[in-house]
């Protein structure tokens, strides 16, 4: 049986970075792919001597929509095949500048929803044409109800789970599954220093956690688990009380 091939975009994330350490201890060869190319090299180089598997890696920059259908294609000329494609992007920026700067606003668009809604579109049409293939999307809980503490970053979040619903009603039939994953507050490098944060999950156990639901072929997968509760009640909250609390 052939080693799965896995691509990984926005590898050097904390996140990414831990689910390449769970997809290499399975045996995977990986293909990781960041905007910094001298970090994701030497995370490609640790995972080769660490776990003896083929691990290579190329740039992704979520701006540069042309550039995206030749990362799908060099995976596929090094590898021969893909079998997951794992979208582990995220950029919080900063809502206050938002509220000001459009430029800034569209970066953070950008960054979380537009760029991988064109790399997916391209993995979502080979993956039909073979028949199968498995898309891990990262979103977050930000993208369940708008805050006014976060809510461009939060509107990207929500029309990435959107577009990732609609994809896995589309994939469905012919074999391909969607795992739309929608983190909690998680100890990052994004999410370093900020206040207001509580329950903060580990890299380490959202990644043991979303391989299970991909292991489980779940539709949504809430890491850590409780905060399907959380943001269950948050959105039931209604609309004349919630857009008087601070969140």
């Amino acid at each position: 049986m052939n080693q799965p091939v896995v691509l990984i975009v926005g590898a050097t994330s904390s996140l990414a970075r831990a689910l390449a350490y769970r997809f290499a201890e399975l045996g995977a060869k990986l293909y990781l792919a960041g905007r910094d190319v001298e970090e994701t090299e030497r995370i490609a180089r640790d995972l080769s001597v660490r776990f003896a598997t083929d691990v290579l890696c190329g740039m992704y920059l979520a701006e540069d929509y042309g550039s995206h259908k030749q990362l799908i294609d060099n995976v596929k000329t090094n590898f021969g095949f893909l079998d997951v494609v794992v979208v582990a992007v995220g950029e919080l920026g900063d809502q206050r500048q938002a509220e000001k700067d459009f430029d800034h606003a569209q970066q953070v668009i950008q960054s979380n929803y537009t760029g991988a809604v064109s790399l997916l579109t391209h993995v979502a049409n080979m993956f039909e044409q073979q028949q199968n293939g498995l898309i891990v999307g990262i979103s977050s809980v930000a993208g369940d109800r708008g805050r006014q503490s976060n809510y461009v970053y939060g509107s990207a979040k929500g029309a990435l789970s959107l577009f990732l619903q609609g994809l896995r009603s589309r994939l469905a039939k012919c074999g391909v599954h969607v795992l739309t994953v929608k983190p909690g507050f998680m100890d990052t490098k994004m999410t370093f220093g900020k206040s207001g944060m509580f329950w903060v999950a580990s890299p380490h156990m959202a990644a043991t956690a979303i391989m299970k639901a991909c292991h489980k072929r779940k539709d949504i997968a809430y890491v850590p688990w409780f905060w399907f509760w959380i943001m269950l009640i948050i959105r039931l909250i209604p609309e004349p009380i919630y857009k008087r609390l601070k969140l």
